[in-house]
């Protein structure tokens, strides 16, 4: 299985204030969402979260992978606001697709089984077919 997995260790992430680096977890997942057409949060023992990691690269969409449980700079916070924003007790896998949230593993599936999957991915330029 072929995807990006980003090193936690490798940003200096920039802040709009003095603020601690990474403090709004928000504006952090939102920035990181933004960076690449396909973002997944996720954890690494997860087994939802290797399913959909397994869908895209299936697919041929080389995703950038985020495993909130080896980030040592606040995983734990991101996986919370993940939650907050999804309205659930569960906080991965996450699934943004061109900046936008698309949300977690039923709407992946339900957008993957009514077509609507791939032309979002095609539009965030992450297939080319």
């Amino acid at each position: 299985m072929q995807y990006q997995a980003e090193s936690w260790g490798s940003y200096n992430f920039p802040t709009r204030s003095s603020s601690p680096i990474g403090s709004d977890p928000i504006e952090r997942i939102e920035r990181l969402a933004s960076e690449n057409a396909v973002v997944i949060f996720s954890v690494s023992t997860c087994c939802m979260c290797h399913a959909i990691k397994r869908l895209f690269c299936g697919m041929g969409v080389n995703p950038t992978v985020y495993e909130l449980d080896e980030d040592p700079r606040g995983g734990k916070e991101i996986e919370k606001a993940l939650m907050m924003l999804l309205g659930s007790p569960s906080g991965v896998p996450v699934v943004f697709i061109g900046g936008k949230l698309v949300g977690a593993m039923d709407r992946v599936m339900a957008s993957h089984i009514n077509g609507s999957l791939v032309p979002l991915l095609k539009e965030a330029g992450a297939l080319w077919l």
